[in-house]
């Protein structure tokens, strides 16, 4: 890792509505390096999108503060892909770079170059509805690196395909997000996912959520997910932040 990118100290969220305040967030602690792949885990409902939102700005904190460069550009990717129907997939790669006025020659080739390098070459003039789900989010995942974001946030980015798709995308997200050298934030509910994927894991409490433990991995690098979820290592880790979680059946 080469620096911290980006620091978040005492956030804070409550959420008013007409009877009371709802506490969300207690009080949220965490730094994130440079290149560096997070994951949020915790308890349904515990707050862990509601940070991704106060980082994108789509939210206002309550109070605590976030540290980062200036220039430092977020781009968030959501739990649907949101590909429009009458736009061929590389319009849809290109949206963000028409909306924040960007698109130039050279960065609808560099849109080009990311779908041929990971297996959307021959849909490039295609339609949302010729891919399958987990190519869907492929797409959705170079729509989001178009932009060139310093730090991708992703949440539940494959909750909607099902599990053995899930893994051969979560297998892509990793793949693509590493080769290309960016900065994730992603929430999960899949602890198994979190543990395959990430470099750090943060496990949240219930509602007001704090952070009741984080993980640094201790994983061979070049291990894929896959290849992860095979060793003693994974195994360790998932009993213990599902002691975290307190999980009951």
């Amino acid at each position: 890792m080469e620096k911290k990118i980006l620091q978040v100290s005492h956030l804070k969220k409550n959420y008013h509505t007409l009877k009371e305040e709802i506490e969300a967030l207690k009080d949220i602690n965490f730094s994130v390096d440079k290149g560096e792949f997070i994951s949020i885990v915790g308890p349904s409902g515990c707050g862990k999108s509601t940070i991704l939102s106060i980082l994108n700005g789509l939210y206002e904190k309550s109070s605590g503060t976030i540290q980062m460069d200036s220039n430092t550009h977020i781009a968030y990717m959501l739990q649907d892909d949101c590909l429009l129907p009458f736009r061929t997939i590389l319009d849809n790669c290109l949206i963000g770079l028409e909306i924040t006025g960007k698109l130039t020659a050279e960065n609808r080739q560099y849109v080009i170059n990311l779908l041929k390098s990971y297996g959307l070459s021959q849909f490039i003039n295609q339609y949302p509805s010729s891919l399958s789900g987990g190519m869907r989010q492929r797409c959705a995942l170079i729509r989001t690196l178009a932009v060139k974001p310093d730090i991708l946030l992703l949440d539940e980015a494959t909750s909607a395909l099902d599990y053995q798709t899930s893994l051969a995308i979560s297998e892509d997200i990793h793949r693509i997000i590493k080769k290309e050298g960016k900065t994730a934030i992603m929430v999960t509910h899949d602890i198994a996912q979190a543990i395959s994927m990430s470099d750090s894991i943060i496990v949240l409490s219930k509602r007001p959520a704090i952070i009741k433990n984080k993980y640094t991995l201790s994983f061979d690098s070049h291990l894929t997910p896959m290849e992860r979820r095979k060793t003693k290592e994974f195994s360790d880790y998932y009993d213990m932040i599902w002691r975290d979680l307190d999980v009951h059946i």
